[in-house]
């Protein structure tokens, strides 16, 4: 394949197929919904009336409308999505099976001192229950911490945006931070066996060395400032079109497999009121952000290398319930693949 590198949108929560990407307008009303199907630039195929942007890319895209599996929970659902497996009954971590990006991060793949596998999942303070956070397969279980993602929770949108500490401090000069290197270093030989975690430790406290001294982090891989104002306004000055853009720096800078969370979890799991809430919140920042990195991706030459893949943890019940909304339905739903050479 000609794929080096995957970005995967995770529409955390479960979009309706059939208000999006699979359109039943002979179905009854209670069944069909509010939502008409359009034409797109490729012939016979149809989608949301709410996509416009996308519908005029859909010869891009890969629709698959068959994905089905057999858990309607939210946190474990995702095991089947980010694993290939189903979840294990026990809910630790590291009895979970290695995310895809933990697979790539095993097999070495990446470039540079940017980690090779990152996830964004940036949600509203309160926001609960934090699916994001509970939910089973995002990191790499039993192949060991060493494999597991940078996680940035920090809003990418905010003026005050930043991922950690990933500058020196003024005060905190490069010979300074090689003596802390060092000691910590003689530190670790001490005591490394004592614990077997250490080394997975004594690994990734290299990788943060390697990263705040390195060209990479010098270039401003998280720093979106970089960027220009049109740039940014292209993806859209909300979470999800900031993640996006990151998304496209860090794959640029050698990162392999990044993930975008899209906003709050919960946003996606439409109960109740599911139409307005599409149309009106939750389609418009994700198609902006969606077509805005299928085109950047292609006019820098990187959408035939970077599988772009769009999924959520399950559908929607086909029959629409007494709050206007739809339940959980893993039974049969959509997801989206581009790029790559898809």
């Amino acid at each position: 394949g000609k794929a080096k590198a995957c970005i995967l949108l995770f529409m955390w929560g479960g979009p309706a197929q059939q208000d999006t990407w699979d359109m039943k307008p002979e179905a009854p009303a209670e069944f069909r919904g509010e939502f008409l199907p359009i034409r797109t630039n490729v012939p016979g195929i149809y989608i949301s009336e709410h996509f416009p942007k996308l519908s005029k890319r859909t010869d891009q895209l890969c629709i698959v409308r068959s994905m089905t599996h057999e858990n309607f929970d939210h946190n474990a659902s995702t095991h089947y999505l980010l694993t290939g497996e189903p979840p294990p009954i026990s809910k630790s971590k590291i009895d979970q099976w290695p995310h895809m990006g933990a697979v790539l991060s095993k097999l070495g793949r990446g470039q540079g001192a940017l980690p090779p596998f990152v996830s964004m999942r940036p949600e509203l303070p309160g926001d609960v229950p934090r699916f994001v956070e509970q939910s089973q397969g995002q990191f790499a279980g039993w192949l060991g911490p060493l494999h597991d993602p940078l996680t940035i929770d920090a809003d990418p949108s905010k003026p005050d945006y930043k991922v950690g500490e990933m500058t020196l401090q003024p005060e905190l000069s490069l010979t300074r931070l090689e003596g802390r290197k060092t000691l910590q270093q003689k530190l670790d030989r001490t005591l490394s066996g004592a614990n077997s975690a250490f080394a997975a430790t004594d690994k990734n406290n290299q990788r943060a060395f390697d990263l705040l001294s390195s060209a990479a982090n010098q270039r401003g891989a998280f720093d979106l400032s970089q960027e220009s104002p049109k740039m940014r306004e292209r993806y859209g000055r909300h979470r999800w079109g900031q993640s996006h853009l990151l998304a496209r720096r860090l794959i640029e800078r050698g990162a392999r497999f990044v993930t975008t969370n899209n906003g709050p979890s919960i946003k996606w799991d439409t109960h109740q009121n599911n139409f307005n809430r599409l149309k009106n919140d939750l389609v418009p920042p994700m198609e902006q952000a969606y077509a805005a990195l299928l085109d950047d991706l292609r006019e820098r030459g990187l959408l035939e290398s970077t599988l772009v893949l769009w999924m959520g943890d399950f559908g929607r019940t086909p029959k629409i319930n007494k709050d206007a909304g739809r339940d959980h339905w893993p039974q049969c739903y959509s997801v989206v693949l581009a790029g790559g050479g898809i």
